[in-house]
């Protein structure tokens, strides 16, 4: 892989310190070069939590006759000088045909390096760059659409643990989300969230019912204890926010 340089994002109208590429507005671009088979984390969602680095592959073909430097794929929203803040490390070109390479790129995403904006979250557009040895570059808005989220977690808690066979279980928990700004998790109100259930010896988990959590996140429901098993809570996520499943609480119908 190559050198990890900073690109920069001008997210809000914030100032923006580019790195060795300067961003070239659609529709202005010199030409010259074409971008193909461009792919963001396999089609995934890039789900950010508070603290840890985030890792995100990301791979593009790139055809051209120019002498090029510093080839790119950027996440961008409104213009493409408007970009998500990011490390990047690309590959060296990996040879198809005469003036055809493969790249395999990493973007970085760091919450505890740079300030994230909880505006962040939602949808991206995906462009390419190349800039040229000598002066100019091409930019190349590839149509695609990446989504970055923030990270959700639940917790659960199945009770009483052991219990006869036909009494009540009340199973609890929390939804929290990722709050880039302050760098921890807050609650999560009013969520839709499935209570999953696998009996001991299975190998999946069904969905029992689902329920609403309250403003404050918290979630609680009963069921009726009829087999031994492990119980979870299950958060399927939205344009924002990443989805979640809880540890499982296992507990035994005697």
């Amino acid at each position: 892989m190559g050198k990890k340089v900073w690109r920069a994002a001008v997210a809000g109208g914030a100032a923006a310190v580019f790195t060795g590429l300067a961003a070239v507005p659609a529709g202005a671009a010199e030409g010259g070069v074409s971008f193909t088979r461009v792919q963001v984390n396999g089609g995934k969602p890039i789900v950010i939590g508070v603290s840890k680095e985030v890792a995100v592959p990301t791979s593009f073909r790139m055809a051209t006759t120019h002498k090029w430097k510093w080839p790119a794929v950027f996440l961008y929203r409104g213009n493409t000088g408007d970009r998500l803040w990011h490390a990047v490390e690309t590959s060296d070109c990996h040879a198809v045909s005469s003036g055809v390479c493969d790249f395999n790129e990493t973007m970085y995403f760091d919450p505890s390096v740079w300030d994230m904006r909880n505006s962040e979250a939602g949808a991206w557009k995906v462009a390419a760059e190349v800039s040229f040895k000598g002066g100019g570059g091409d930019t190349d808005d590839k149509g695609l659409t990446a989504y970055v989220k923030r990270n959700s977690r639940l917790s659960v808690n199945a009770a009483p643990e052991p219990v006869a066979k036909g009494r009540t279980i009340t199973v609890t928990g929390k939804v929290t989300r990722a709050n880039w700004e302050t760098k921890k998790y807050a609650s999560y109100g009013s969520r839709l969230v499935s209570l999953q259930f696998k009996p001991s010896g299975a190998t999946s988990y069904t969905t029992v019912k689902k329920v609403h959590a309250n403003g404050s996140g918290h979630l609680r429901t009963t069921v009726k204890a009829s087999k031994t098993g492990a119980w979870r809570w299950a958060y399927y996520g939205n344009t924002t926010t990443g989805a979640s499943t809880s540890a499982a609480d296992n507990v035994v119908v005697r």
